[in-house]
């Protein structure tokens, strides 16, 4: 009888070829047809899925947490492309691998399906050989890893000081990183095509059962490090009601160590909160300077993302495009009117834009810049 590291072995092999070579034979379809569903295209995958998971799912989970990981996000992947191709309405096919999917929920504390880090932080893996799945990514993944380094920085001047003279060198590596996620965010821009992210690469990311519950689409942007940087930059408040929500909201759909992260920032004084407290000094006056340039970068990646990406690779086909479902346009679940409001909201909080409702941080950075002059 193989053993489950075999197993699982033969489930990541059929994931990197068969099932990809499907994906990619039915999305060509799709798109030949501008139409981003057609019935019936996928007939195979659905069994040859469940076949390979069977086994895993009769077995004892792995010992190893990121192992355990690793297979939610094979099991995930392939519910994803599922119910992309509206094969998820057999559960008697699927129950075994519903089951194995919330059993790794549960073990690691998790939403029992496949979220952005599986494919960019735990392996690198797509559901199509697209070049244009390849761009989105990769691009967006180059993103999430600058944001991680920019909220590592910040977290390090949290327990050094903000007057420290290191704290403004790691002041500039934050700015930088910021820097270089707008530069990611920028050739995403550049290098997608619309159409082929609408009709053939959104629809994967969209809510899927598990058993008896839908679980919201995979985002991008679920991981700590954009959180850890807008708390960290006292630019929105856990204390907040709508930040609060966005913070409870994806909690589940973070990787396993992300939360306590989160959790420690909301709870922490914010930086310019603690510059601001210190005697005015040279030294003060340029890391109050370095601030002020990470707040900007953050703003200038924010506005760019909701600009340049948002708008026009969602709001705007969705309006023009041929929708299977036009009620589940977006991953998150909302209707799509719902989600732009939020994502718009969060904008203008990273902008530090003063508007009704919105608990800004204008008024501090305004005093941070009169420490800078």
């Amino acid at each position: 009888m193989p053993t489950i590291s075999r197993t699982i072995a033969a489930l990541d092999r059929w994931l990197d070829d068969e099932f990809t070579a499907a994906n990619t034979a039915a999305e060509e379809i799709y798109f030949a047809a501008r139409r981003d569903y057609l019935p019936g295209r996928a007939p195979d995958l659905l069994h040859a899925g469940a076949r390979l998971i069977a086994p895993i799912a009769a077995a004892d989970l792995p010992e190893d947490p990121m192992d355990q990981y690793r297979l939610l996000g094979s099991v995930g992947l392939y519910l994803a492309a599922c119910r992309r191709h509206r094969l998820d309405d057999q559960p008697a096919i699927l129950a075994p691998v519903w089951d194995l999917a919330t059993r790794l929920g549960t073990a690691l504390g998790v939403a029992p399906r496949y979220v952005f880090a599986h494919q960019v932080l735990y392996g690198y893996r797509t559901f199509t050989s697209l070049p244009d799945e390849d761009v989105f990514v990769t691009y967006n993944g180059a993103a999430v890893v600058a944001q991680q380094r920019a909220a590592d920085a910040l977290r390090r001047i949290s327990t050094m000081g903000v007057s420290s003279p290191l704290a403004g060198e790691l002041f500039e590596q934050a700015a930088a990183a910021l820097g270089d996620a707008l530069d990611a965010c920028r050739a995403l821009a550049d290098r997608l095509d619309v159409e082929r992210f609408y009709l053939c690469i959104r629809p994967y990311f969209a809510t899927y059962r598990v058993g008896d519950s839908d679980f919201r689409g995979a985002n991008a942007g679920d991981f700590a490090a954009v959180n850890e940087i807008d708390l960290r930059l006292g630019l929105c408040h856990a204390d907040d009601p709508f930040y609060g929500r966005v913070l409870r909201e994806k909690e589940s759909y973070m990787p396993p160590g992300d939360r306590q992260a989160t959790h420690c920032a909301a709870r922490s004084v914010p930086l310019p909160t603690r510059l601001l407290e210190e005697p005015i000094t040279r030294r003060t006056r340029v890391n109050a300077r370095l601030l002020l340039d990470v707040c900007r970068a953050h703003g200038a990646a924010a506005s760019f993302h909701h600009n340049r990406l948002v708008r026009p690779f969602l709001a705007r086909p969705a309006a023009t495009m041929p929708t299977a479902e036009p009620d589940r346009v977006t991953a998150s679940g909302p209707p799509l009117e719902v989600v732009l409001a939020d994502l718009a909201r969060l904008r203008d909080l990273r902008v530090a834009h003063t508007r009704l409702g919105a608990a800004g941080a204008s008024a501090v950075l305004d005093r941070l810049r009169a420490m800078a002059d």
